[in-house]
């Protein structure tokens, strides 16, 4: 009899692609995939460690494996596993825990059921390829070209959970995008800890290192099949001017930048070390706006760093205000072990982080809104997704990454599902979704 077994994942896009790699090494011969709101032999929780409530949410879901199911097998990966291996293992309920090197692996510890994996074994960081897989209902892919990070964020545990930046060899991420495209995949996210970082060095007679630009140059002359391709998020650092010049130019890469900010006060910049001023951003910003108006272009902010007075918060705020962005992702700073901020002075109250969390949420909100009302009555290309249970429209993103619906009685919804078509922006509902008619 087959086992069943079930995936969650926490945290960021890579580590869904790393969930969808590993759920693939299950063979359906002996393996039956099952939700994990039902009943599994096998629990599979990839685990994110940036922030406290991550964390928590993991305890959470391996309370909830065992009510469903008290003699299951739960198996932790991902950045709390390999951060906190201890504090995992002693989790109760918790059967396996697997480090970086161990998840790839996964079926040969199921199968001799080892409990753990040696506490004094060295952290070792290798290249663990990786993409997700359309399904039935999957209209787009994931597909990761780098790991791991070098920068010392003062906030941030990435490089001890992820390791030193490492990137995928050019000719398997062509390899790569080729297979996702005959799967059926119309959409491919490029996903990584820090891709604007991307290095691949090629000895030869003369050595060479081919960089993030390298690699962008070389996908757009050699894919020629009608798909898209959406970078995830990348340092303004690293975002050069001629590579936003050629992008703004490109027959695959969309218009849609997501470029972290983490505060607009230059002292806080500073003290979370981050590696460019209020005034770099702000000069990549118009430069993408420039080269193409409708470009989609969102944010990371942090609140509540420690510092953070009143004055640095209202300088970040007036900073976001006057720039042309489209939307933010809002995060509230959490003290987490090994970084340098967990020492350091002026810690913000929790009143206070969620109030200052609150009115970023707000200004996002009405600056996504002015995004999508420049937007209506232009034409747009739209990636219709599988029909979900409703019943009355069909759903799906612009090239620009407007959310976006269309009746289905304005449309044959089977011949849109997973397949990009050309309609009208008219106008947007109270949920900030624009409605959309066929363009024909």
């Amino acid at each position: 009899m087959k086992q069943k077994v079930a995936f969650y994942t926490i945290g960021c896009k890579l580590n869904y692609a790393e969930t969808s790699t590993i759920s693939r090494k299950f063979s359906n011969l002996y393996y039956k995939h099952v939700s994990f709101k039902s009943y599994a032999d096998i629990y599979v929780i990839n685990s994110c460690s940036v922030t406290r409530n991550a964390e928590i949410k993991f305890r959470m879901l391996v309370r909830k494996a065992k009510s469903m199911n008290s003699k299951a097998f739960i198996i932790a990966i991902g950045c709390y596993a390999q951060l906190n291996y201890k504090e995992v293992s002693s989790i109760m309920g918790v059967s396996l825990v697997l480090r970086y090197e161990e998840k790839s692996r996964i079926i040969d510890y199921i199968s001799k059921k080892k409990k753990n994996i040696t506490k004094t074994e060295k952290k070792k960081y290798s290249y663990f390829p990786s993409f997700s897989i359309a399904g039935d209902h999957r209209s787009r892919s994931f597909l990761k070209i780098q790991d791991g990070c070098d920068y010392k964020c003062n906030y941030c545990v990435i490089p001890r959970s992820r390791g030193p930046s490492r990137s995928e060899k050019i000719e398997n991420i062509l390899n790569n995008i080729h297979f996702l495209i005959n799967k059926g995949v119309k959409e491919i996210v490029f996903t990584g800890i820090n891709i604007g970082d991307y290095q691949e060095k090629i000895y030869t007679k003369s050595s060479h290192t081919y960089t993030f630009f390298d690699l962008i140059k070389m996908i757009e002359d050699q894919i020629k099949e009608k798909v898209r391709i959406r970078l995830s998020s990348i340092e303004p650092n690293l975002l050069k001017n001629e590579l936003i010049d050629f992008l703004s130019k490109s027959k695959c890469f969309v218009p849609h930048f997501h470029i972290p900010l983490q505060s607009g006060s230059n002292t806080i910049l500073g003290s979370m070390s981050r590696r460019y001023n209020r005034e770099l951003y702000q000069e990549k910003i118009y430069r993408i706006k420039q080269s193409n108006p409708e470009a989609c272009i969102g944010s990371d902010v942090i609140v509540g760093f420690p510092g953070e007075k009143h004055q640095h918060f209202y300088e970040t705020y007036q900073f976001l205000e006057k720039l042309d962005l489209s939307y933010l992702h809002i995060f509230t700073y959490s003290p987490r072990p090994y970084t340098k901020s967990i020492s350091m002075s002026g810690h913000v109250s929790k009143k206070i982080k969620n109030k200052r969390n609150k009115v970023l949420r707000i200004l996002s909100y009405k600056k996504y809104r002015i995004f999508c009302e420049m937007q209506i009555f232009t034409k747009k290309t739209v990636l219709f997704e599988k029909s979900t249970n409703n019943k009355k429209y069909l759903y799906g993103y612009t090239e620009n990454y407007i959310r976006t619906k269309i009746l289905k009685k304005l449309i044959k919804p089977i011949y849109y599902h997973n397949t990009l078509q050309n309609v009208i922006l008219t106008e947007i509902d109270k949920d900030g979704i624009v409605i959309a008619n066929p363009f024909n």
